[in-house]
């Protein structure tokens, strides 16, 4: 005679992915007898809607060049020693704003358009200077307003450029000021433990190697961006789409953004690919439209590409490096830069709505 006295509590104890991990298996076993082709239909759903985006444009068109192009820029800024130049210039707001200074570095460095490096040497700094938890929040806070890579700000310059609006006021508003407004206005709202506190020991941000060094230190560094970071984006971003497409769930989606971002004035087409998949391939396509769009349109979908978009920053490389090197708990990271990044995309409505008739 069968014993189930202990079947019960094995069940419970069953982890909770192993239940999940049996409910696939049982769909996938009904869907093989039942309706073979829409397993092979998903499959093939998801390769024909990341094949384009990660071969056409990404490897075969001037948008994979374009990165490894801006990442070599960004290094040779850096070199040239404009990054501390703009810690020099900056850093002091941070009194005037009665926050930690350290808490103004991550965003002075991703000027040159690197949020990863930027939160990975940053990170550091701010325990070191003995930022509180409040002001750690805030560094993230503000650090998402800019542009993930330095290609993204030469792609969308070249966009405000042929949509023909007055280019350096955008710039100086929607990449700038917000290194004093977005501290000043988390300070207020919602981090509030802060007080005044100068570096006193500013690292050096320019290396020292040799000029050289550094032109092919970067060209690698510009590939592995590519190669590593930015292609397998798109191929998991646009397969999951080609999947959700594939079962009927991605159009209402995106729909519905679609609805939000034309109220808001931005281009539905690049705010998707700015939020989803890739704000660079956002910019190039914004490039590409310009001309031929409202320059309104171009303004707010510039400023919401110029973020820490796309998601997959805010929920995986950001919690990884903050919660490292900053003592914070992941979760603290999401929240604070998924904060960030909606306020950003608020931004870049009210400079559509608002703002661009008298950036034009």
């Amino acid at each position: 005679m069968l014993d189930f006295s202990n079947l019960k509590e094995k069940i419970q104890k069953t982890p909770r992915m192993t239940v999940v991990g049996m409910a696939i298996l049982f769909v996938a076993m009904i869907a093989l007898f039942a309706s073979p082709e829409s397993l092979n239909g998903a499959f093939e759903a998801m390769v024909e809607k990341a094949y384009p985006i990660v071969v056409n444009t990404g490897l075969l068109s001037t948008l994979g060049v374009s990165i490894v192009i801006g990442v070599i820029m960004g290094r040779i800024l850096e070199r040239l020693g404009l990054t501390d130049a703009l810690m020099q210039i900056f850093l002091p707001i941070g009194k005037l704003l009665n926050i930690n200074a350290s808490a103004l570095v991550p965003c002075v460095y991703n000027l040159l358009g690197d949020v990863n490096a930027a939160s990975r040497i940053s990170a550091p700094v701010l325990v070191k200077c003995g930022a509180t938890n409040d002001e750690k929040k805030l560094a993230i806070f503000t650090v998402v307003q800019a542009m993930q890579s330095f290609s993204t700000f030469m792609l969308g310059l070249g966009a405000l450029t042929l949509a023909g609006v007055r280019v350096g006021l955008v710039i100086l508003l929607s990449i700038f000021a917000p290194m004093i407004v977005c501290p000043l206005i988390g300070r207020a709202l919602f981090y509030k433990d802060c007080k005044a506190v100068e570096i006193e020991d500013l690292p050096i941000f320019t290396p020292d190697k040799p000029f050289i060094n550094t032109l092919f230190n970067a060209g690698q560094e510009g590939m592995q961006v590519l190669l590593f970071l930015i292609l397998p984006a798109f191929a998991v971003v646009y397969s999951v789409i080609g999947l959700l497409s594939y079962i009927g769930v991605w159009a209402p989606f995106e729909a519905g953004v679609t609805a939000i971002l034309v109220f808001m004035n931005i281009d539905p087409v690049t705010g998707i690919q700015s939020i989803m998949a890739s704000p660079t391939l956002a910019a190039a396509n914004l490039k590409e439209a310009a001309a031929s769009m409202d320059p309104e349109m171009v303004i707010g979908s510039f400023v919401l590409a110029a973020s820490g978009f796309p998601l997959s920053i805010i929920f995986g490389q950001l919690p990884m490096i903050w919660s490292e090197g900053c003592e914070m708990k992941a979760s603290e990271v999401i929240r604070t830069a998924l904060l960030g990044v909606t306020f950003r995309l608020f931004t870049a409505g009210f400079f559509a709505t608002v703002l661009a008739r008298f950036l034009i």
